[in-house]
Parts: C-alpha cells; structure tokens; sequence
C-alpha cells in the first residue's frame, strides 16, 4: 500500500517491457516464427539499454 503513489523509475519500466515482449514472442513462437523473431530483436534492445 506504501508503494502506491511511488513512480516507477526508467529501469523499472524497461524492465518490465523486457518481460513483457520476451513472454509475447515465446506465445509467437508457434504461431509465426517472423513475428516472433521480430519481438526478440526489440527485447535485446532494451536489454542493451538496461545493460547501458
């Protein structure tokens, strides 16, 4: 409840849109592999940033 009003810092929003797109291209995998590959391109850019 503390945590309510805290704004979330910009590693925490890159951290989460990470896992975010790392989830959405596993689900792709099957589906279409192209799209799938294309959200592993995004989620290593912002590994890339978070690793800055």
């Amino acid at each position: 409840m503390f945590g309510l009003f805290k704004k979330k810092s910009e590693i925490e929003k890159l951290q989460e849109s990470y896992k975010k797109l790392m989830e959405e291209a596993f689900k792709l995998q099957a589906i279409n592999r192209t799209n799938s590959d294309n959200k592993y391109l995004e989620a290593d850019n912002i590994l890339k940033k978070l690793s800055l």
